[in-house]
């Protein structure tokens, strides 16, 4: 069985080959996509083993899914071909300034009607036993009821089994507007053992304006009352600022690393989930927050260097020498 338990929506992105708006925009390239999915196949690059569970419709793109998965070392025996519905597709302008506008065609879609029946099936053989992680994003739980109810489902069984859980808020709020997510996402961050998320998407959980933090501009209030939701552990994303972590194992001690410089940004859709797929191997390998926040940023600036949610997912190699190169930033942020 693998390492890692993962479950949501895998979609086809479609992204403009050059930037510009969508309305002028007529090449597109196209890559597989979808946050859990990203993670997935940034852990296997890592070298660690993964499965994912999910819906694809029964068609070209379904098979474009499966192929790209099975060729990254994913486990996928539990990604159903769904024949009554059409897998989930994204188009996506690029923006140099500005953000870029995404249009979804997912609505009704294979991934949207995963449901508890999937996750039982998968349970029943023996994927949340033998993992010791489960990872889990906003997201699944705004595509549809019964995605909704798969999430809060595994996160019931993983819990029993005495997984580590993860939650990457990753709020979307052309799926659902605020005072619709975030009880839902309270509900879930109360399962959960790690969030992560941005300050916005803190704020949202806990119910607090997004600069209530400490009079420093330290986001330490916003950290705390998530902590006391149910987690022992947040992880703050800050972008180009780098990230921080709080954790109430170590008396809530504060650790913070700089974000690796870059360049270019050349894409930063699914920069986020590479920051997860970093954080999870480390902790995995039993490493240290701070070296998990520097496996993190390192990955999330991996990602965005390239076009893609996934293209730019680094290797141990890749992972290597970017931690070489800023692997002695001091413990600021910057």
């Amino acid at each position: 069985m693998a390492e890692v338990l993962t479950l949501g929506e895998c979609l086809v992105a479609f992204v403009a080959s050059e930037p510009g708006p969508l309305a002028e925009t007529s090449r597109f390239d196209r890559f597989v996509a979808g946050a859990e999915a990203n993670v997935a196949v940034g852990l296997a690059r890592l070298g660690h083993s993964v499965d994912f569970v999910g819906r694809v419709g029964a068609d070209g793109f379904g098979e474009a899914i499966r192929r790209r998965l099975r060729g990254e070392g994913v486990g996928i025996e539990h990604l159903v071909t769904d024949d009554q519905a059409t897998t989930g597709l994204m188009f996506r302008e690029r923006r140099h300034l500005g953000s870029a506008q995404v249009v979804y065609a997912r609505r009704g879609s294979a991934g949207s009607r995963l449901n508890v029946d999937d996750i039982n099936r998968a349970a029943d053989d023996g994927l949340i036993r033998g993992a010791r992680w489960l990872h889990l994003t906003g997201i699944t739980p705004a595509i549809s009821e019964s995605a909704r109810a798969a999430t809060f489902r595994t996160a019931e069984l993983a819990r029993a089994a005495g997984l580590t859980i993860s939650l990457d808020l990753n709020l979307r709020r052309k799926l659902w507007p605020d005072e619709t997510a975030a009880p839902i996402l309270r509900r879930l961050a109360a399962c959960a053992d790690i969030v992560l998320g941005s300050t916005d998407e803190l704020a949202a959980i806990a119910g607090q304006p997004v600069g209530d933090g400490d009079p420093d501009g330290h986001p330490g209030g916003l950290v705390r009352a998530v902590l006391r939701i149910g987690p022992s552990i947040v992880v703050v994303k800050l972008g180009a600022g780098g990230a921080l972590v709080v954790s109430t194992d170590v008396s809530g001690s504060t650790v913070a690393r700089p974000a690796l410089p870059l360049p270019v940004v050349v894409d930063p859709v699914g920069a986020g989930d590479a920051f997860c797929a970093g954080f999870i191997a480390a902790r995995l390998e039993a490493l240290s927050l701070e070296r998990a926040l520097e496996y993190a940023n390192a990955c999330g600036a991996a990602a965005a260097a390239a076009l893609g949610d996934q293209t730019g997912l680094p290797n141990r190699d890749e992972l290597a020498i970017l931690l070489a190169s800023g692997g002695d930033s001091p413990d600021t942020i910057r």
